[in-house]
């Protein structure tokens, strides 16, 4: 039998070649000169002459760069350096799962394993934090699961309220942006996944596994038990696959 080889795959600039190269050299630029985000850019002429650049492609390129957040326009007063926010990723990550749930749900089996690593890798530091903190609050939040759980109403705010307290001790910004963006994401696709739902019960039952888990400081069982809160969409997944 011969061997199958994969394809390697390759990524296609979306942005023409000298407009990528202007777009590279104003944010040389802009980290050569140590400038923060919401400072003031320099005006247009001085950028043409300090980047060796024309208008058109000048302009070509801060409008590219206004479009993923690096830049920012003021009408009236000029550019300025711009807050980059990971969540703006988010529409575009729903747009494209939607598109490989049409096929082989290949994408969408890859942002779970990727949120899947975040969160089973964060476990160590998770449960260290709480063993020293306390879990007042998870447990809070699993005890208003508990009671929507038992009416059969399904309880997504409690979901996202949960994982935000996990980590939001952590004191790691990009942490919870991904976490947003991977949650918010597959709640938007959610309805559109094939397969039985898993039951608000059974929801209800992964959370206080975690809880449990960090309660007893067993970090082994907390990534086995983060690893099965999974398990409901992997199950969807795969029966879409057969």
């Amino acid at each position: 039998m011969s061997e199958q080889r994969t394809a390697p795959v390759t990524f296609r600039d979306p942005f023409p070649s000298r407009q990528r190269q202007v777009m590279e050299a104003i944010k040389d630029f802009i980290l050569e000169r140590g400038l923060n985000p919401g400072d003031l850019l320099p005006t247009e002429s001085e950028l043409m002459k300090q980047l060796g650049v024309s208008r058109n492609a000048l302009r070509e390129a801060i409008k590219a760069l206004q479009a993923l957040g690096f830049v920012e326009v003021r009408h009236g007063t000029g550019a300025y350096v711009g807050v980059i926010q990971t969540r703006v990723i988010q529409g575009g990550l729903v747009f494209r799962l939607q598109q490989s749930m049409q096929g082989s749900m290949r994408e969408v089996r890859g942002l779970l394993q990727v949120r899947e690593a975040l969160e089973v890798g964060l476990a160590t530091e998770v449960v260290r934090h709480h063993v020293s903190h306390g879990t007042e609050e998870l447990r809070g939040i699993v005890v208003q699961m508990r009671g929507k759980a038992a009416a059969g109403e399904y309880f997504p705010a409690e979901d996202l309220a949960f994982h935000e307290a996990l980590y939001r001790p952590l004191d790691n910004e990009l942490v919870m942006d991904l976490l947003w963006v991977f949650w918010s994401t597959f709640h938007e696709i959610d309805p559109r996944l094939p397969g039985p739902h898993y039951t608000p019960s059974d929801a209800c039952g992964w959370h206080e596994g975690l809880l449990e888990a960090l309660e007893q400081a067993d970090v082994d069982l907390y990534r086995s038990r983060m690893r099965a809160h999974f398990d409901g969409v992997r199950i969807r997944l795969s029966k879409a696959e057969q």
